[in-house]
C-alpha cells in the first residue's frame, strides 16, 4: 500500500486564510512582532549579550511598524546581526506583510484566495487586481532598484573612518530605512552631524518622498511617462500629490519662519533652508531628524504635531490619517463653505461613501490618540512633581502622536518610560501602522445597516 506524505503547510496556510482579511493582516503582524523581538533577545544580537523584553518587543515592534521609536541606541546597542534584524523587519514591515504573502503564494504555486485579493484591492486600489503578479513584480522590483540607487548615493556621503564593507552597510541601511519611512538610524543623533551634507539631505529626501506617496501613485505615474498617448490621471494620485506638494512648502516654510532666528540662528541662510526642508518631509512619516526637536519652540511643536497627524499616502509604508484624507476634509469643508452639498475637486466628485470614511478615521483616530495621551499621563501621575508634570504633557503628547503616524521622531522621554509606558507605545505604534479602521472593523461586529430611517429632527449647531 502507497503512502504518500503530503506537505502540510499548504493546508494550514489556507486554514489561516479562512479569516477574515483584517484578522489574518493583524495576527500576521503580531507573530512577525514575536518572532523579531525573540530574535533581538538572542545573545548573538546585541553587543552586551542580553537585552530587556520590554526593548527588545519595542525595537521589534518600531522596526515592523516602520517607525523608527528607539528605547535603546540601535548603532551603539546591536551587533551586526541584530541590525540586519532590524532591517529585515524594515523591509518586510515597509512593503508589507501581505505583499510578501501574495510573493510567496505565486512562487509556491498556491494562488491568492478572493480574500486575500479583497484586501489587497483595499490597500493598492481595484486596478491592480487585473494582474496579481504585475502588482507584486512592481513593488519588489522598483523597490529594490530605488533602494539600490539610494544606496549608491549615499556611500560617498559618510565621514572618512568607515572600511568599505561598513560603507556600504551603512548606506544601503539608511536607503531602505528612508525609503521605507522607518527612520531607524545607526548615528546616535540621526543625521544631525550631517545637516549641512547636500547628496546626503537630497537623497533621503528623495527616498522618503518616493515612499510615502504609496505604490498606486508611483505606478500610474510610470505609466503615464511610458505612454505616448495624454492619459487622465486619476483622482487619487491628483490628490496625493497636490496635497504632498503642499504640505512639504507649507512645512518648509513653517519651519523656516519659526525657527530661522532662534534654534538655526548661527546657521547660513542655504542650510536654514536646507534644514527646514529635510525636516518638513521627514517630519510626516520618516522620523531622520537634523535637529534636536526637544530645543525647539512650542509653536514648531504644534505644527511638527499636525503634519505626524497627517502622516504618508494611502498604499505606502507611512502612518497617520493619510494626505488623501486630509484633502478630502479640506475639500468638504471647503465646498460646505460655499454653500454647496457636492464634494467637487479637480473635475470629479468625491463619493459620499469615501467622504464618511474619512469623517470616521478622522474621528476615532483624534479619540485614539486622546485615550492614549490620557493612559500616559494617569500612569506617569504621582511619580514625578507636580511643576515637572506640566511640561511631560507635551512631551507625551508629541511621542503618541508619532507612535501613531509611524512618524518615530521623539523629544527624548521615550526611552525615560516605564515597562507599561513603553507597552502604551508599542500598542500606539501597532495601531498607527495596522490602520485604525482596520482594527475596528475586525473588534466590531459590523451588521447590516438598517434600510429604514426616523423622521429627521433638528439639534442647533455652532
Amino acid at each position: 500500500m502507497d503512502v504518500t506524505l503530503q506537505n502540510p503547510l499548504p493546508s494550514l496556510a489556507r486554514r489561516f486564510l479562512m479569516f477574515s482579511p483584517g484578522m489574518v493582516f493583524i495576527i500576521s503582524y503580531l507573530i512577525a512582532i514575536l518572532i523579531g523581538s525573540s530574535l533581538l533577545m538572542m545573545p548573538w544580537a546585541t553587543k552586551e549579550g542580553h537585552m530587556a523584553w520590554i526593548d527588545a518587543l519595542f525595537t521589534a515592534t518600531s522596526a515592523l511598524c516602520v517607525t523608527g521609536l528607539t528605547v535603546v541606541d540601535t548603532g551603539s546597542t546591536f551587533s551586526f546581526y541584530g541590525q540586519v534584524v532590524i532591517l529585515t523587519l524594515i523591509e518586510l514591515g515597509g512593503l508589507g506583510i501581505m505583499t510578501f504573502a501574495a510573493l510567496l503564494y505565486l512562487t509556491t504555486g498556491w494562488g491568492i484566495s478572493m480574500r486575500q485579493r479583497s484586501f489587497i484591492q483595499e490597500t493598492f486600489s481595484s486596478d491592480f487586481l487585473r494582474d496579481i503578479k504585475k502588482l507584486v513584480v512592481f513593488i519588489f522590483s522598483f523597490t529594490f532598484i530605488i533602494e539600490l540607487a539610494g544606496a549608491f548615493l549615499l556611500m560617498p556621503c559618510w565621514n572618512k573612518g568607515f572600511t568599505l564593507g561598513q560603507n556600504i552597510f551603512y548606506s544601503l541601511f539608511h536607503s531602505i530605512s528612508a525609503f521605507c519611512n522607518a527612520g531607524f538610524s545607526l548615528f546616535p543623533d540621526s543625521f544631525m552631524g550631517y545637516r549641512n551634507n547636500i547628496l546626503l539631505n537630497m537623497t533621503v529626501t528623495s527616498l522618503v518622498i518616493l515612499g510615502g506617496v504609496g505604490f498606486p501613485v508611483i505606478r500610474e505615474l510610470i505609466s503615464a511617462v511610458r505612454t505616448k498617448e495624454r492619459i487622465r490621471l486619476s483622482l487619487h494620485t491628483k490628490l496625493t500629490l497636490v496635497v504632498t506638494i503642499v504640505l512639504i512648502l507649507f512645512g518648509t516654510f513653517i519651519f523656516w519662519s519659526l525657527e530661522a532666528n532662534r534654534y538655526m540662528s548661527g546657521l547660513p541662510w542655504w542650510e536654514k533652508i536646507l534644514v527646514s526642508y529635510f525636516q518638513s518631509v521627514t517630519t510626516r512619516t520618516a522620523g531622520f531628524n537634523t535637529v534636536d526637536f526637544s530645543l525647539l519652540g512650542n509653536a514648531t511643536l504644534m505644527f511638527t504635531i499636525l503634519l505626524m497627524f497627517i502622516g504618508a499616502s494611502p498604499g505606502s509604508a507611512g502612518g497617520g490619517i493619510k494626505t488623501t484624507s486630509a484633502g478630502a476634509l479640506f475639500v468638504v469643508l471647503w465646498n460646505r463653505l460655499r454653500g454647496s452639498e457636492t464634494n467637487n475637486v479637480f473635475k470629479a466628485t468625491l463619493p459620499e461613501e469615501i467622504v464618511s470614511r474619512t469623517i470616521t478615521v478622522f474621528i476615532v483616530s483624534i479619540f485614539f490618540i486622546i485615550f492614549v495621551l490620557s493612559l500616559l499621563m494617569v500612569e506617569q501621575q504621582g511619580t514625578v512633581l507636580i511643576a515637572q508634570s506640566r511640561g511631560l504633557f507635551l512631551e507625551y503628547f508629541f511621542e503618541a502622536v508619532s507612535a501613531f503616524g509611524t512618524v518615530g521622531l521623539s523629544m527624548g522621554i521615550t526611552p525615560k518610560m516605564d515597562s507599561l509606558g513603553k507597552f502604551f507605545i508599542i500598542i500606539t505604534m501597532l495601531v498607527g501602522r495596522l490602520g485604525i479602521l482596520t482594527l475596528v472593523y475586525v473588534i466590531i461586529n459590523r451588521r447590516e445597516a438598517p434600510r429604514y430611517c426616523y423622521a429627521e429632527e433638528n439639534v442647533l449647531i455652532g
